[in-house]
Formats: structure tokens, sequence, C-alpha cells
């Protein structure tokens, strides 16, 4: 019952012991929380502490989590749930963060029909009512246009109604004829462009079938807003509606108050 979910993470939140200092260091790291309002940062940091209370996360390869590594994954996470509800990350418990990249099995059939199976590193995978596994070494970093902790959380969103196919489950005032057509005609034009060899700002592994375009779009969609936005605005409209947020404009208000800040008065 909804009442009882909200006492217990009100319970929670109000018992949550958070070292602010750190928080504070890794809001700092990256650029989509740098430029958050006094108010999104309350409800980032709120969100951050009930995911933590919720998800465990634990080292493998050796890695030992530091609270460093637990608050970095939560932040980043958190951020596509920013205005959304935790309900959004139901369904599995556990991330697994190695130091680095980790070798995956994967099949796959060639042109001519012939299955394959490869071992191959990867730096993050999720599963299907299952983890989320991460490389730490590609998770603290950030600001580029590549993250791999919205990516791989891109796809467990994506994945609340299935296999990942880049069609998550759409607020009841979405269009889905409209995300369909908007996401399938961008697929398409981003797949001619990367078969013609043409330089993109945005990863062309969003290439590779729709599920890694929805993911890829949406790192893009909060580390440079402004990148999907100019390359594909109807994609960019279609984010904006799914996450409830607006990067770029949030992006270009913090530009305009440093601005004004460093501005010599008259």
């Amino acid at each position: 019952m909804q009442w009882i979910k909200n006492w217990c993470r009100k319970r929670i939140l109000r018992h949550a012991t958070l070292d602010e200092r750190l928080w504070h260091s890794v809001l700092a790291r990256y650029p989509f929380t740098r430029v958050l309002s006094a108010a999104e940062r309350e409800r980032l940091r709120e969100s951050a502490i009930l995911f933590l209370d919720e998800k465990s996360i634990t080292g493998a390869g050796g890695l030992v989590v530091r609270d460093e590594i637990r608050m970095c994954v939560a932040a980043q996470a958190c951020m596509l749930l920013l205005n959304l509800d935790l309900e959004f990350f139901r369904g599995w418990v556990e991330v697994i963060v190695y130091p680095d990249e980790f070798l995956v099995d994967y099949e796959y059939v060639d042109e001519d029909g012939i299955a394959h199976r490869v071992r191959a590193p990867t730096s993050g995978e999720s599963w299907l009512e299952g983890p989320v596994i991460l490389s730490w070494a590609d998770a603290e970093r950030g600001g580029d246009g590549y993250n791999v902790v919205i990516h791989e959380f891109a796809h467990k969103l994506d994945m609340l109604n299935g296999n990942a196919n880049g069609f998550p489950p759409l607020h009841a005032e979405m269009n889905r004829a409209r995300w369909s057509d908007t996401f399938g005609a961008a697929y398409e034009d981003f797949c001619r462009r990367i078969e013609r060899r043409e330089e993109t700002v945005i990863d062309p592994y969003a290439a590779e079938n729709p599920a890694e375009f929805f993911a890829v779009l949406s790192e893009a969609f909060f580390e440079t807003p402004d990148a999907v936005q100019g390359a594909y605005p109807a994609v960019y409209g279609e984010l904006a509606s799914f996450y409830r947020q607006d990067p770029a404009l949030r992006l270009s208000r913090a530009l305009q108050s440093q601005e004004t800040a460093i501005r010599p008065h008259p």
C-alpha cells in the first residue's frame, strides 16, 4: 500500500546517515549534477539514500566497495529518476562492480546464418530481472557524453516491460505511436550515417540495435544534451517527456547564472 511505502521511506530518510562532505564531492564530479538547483540536489540526495537502502552494491574481481563507489553509482543512477519514483528500479536488488572491464560471453548469428560464441571485455551489463554489472574504472568518469551507469540503468528502465527493445513503458500522457515513429526514424537515420562513416557526436554504438540506441541517447541526453537536441530534436523531446527533465535548459540556465556572477558591475 502506498501510504505504508511512503511511511517507510520517510523513516529511512529520517534515520539515514550520509557523509555529506563525500556526497558533495560526488556531486561536484559530474557536469550534470554540478548544475542542479538546490531543490534538485535535495531530491537526488533522498533518491540516492533510498536507492542505497534498497539495493546492494557488491564488489567483484577483488574490488572493495567504498562509500565513494556506492555514492557515485547511486548519484548517477538516480539522475534518471530525479523527477520519477524509485519504483522504476523495481524487480531487482543488486549492483556488481568490477575494478575495470570484465569478460562476458555472448552469442550472435552472422550474415551467413552461422552462430558464434564470443568472449569479450565490456564495461557494463544489465540482466533482465537481475543485477546491473559495472566497471568502476568507467563508472567513476563522466562529462564527455559517455556514461556507463546511465547507459545500464536506462536498459533497466527499458526492461520494465520485458527484454530491452528501446521502448520503455511510457507515462500515461505520452503517445506510443509518436515515440515509435520518432525513435524509429532517428535510429534509421543514425544507422545510415554510420554506414556512410560520417562523424557524429553521438557514440556509434547507438547503431547496434534499438535498445542500444535508447541507452546511448539517454547517456548523451544527460551528459551532452545540446548534442542530442541538435542532432535529433524530436528524440530529445521524447526523452524529456519520459525522464521529465530538460538537461539542456538546466545547463543553459546554469551557464547564464555563471556569466551573470562573473560579469563586472558598472
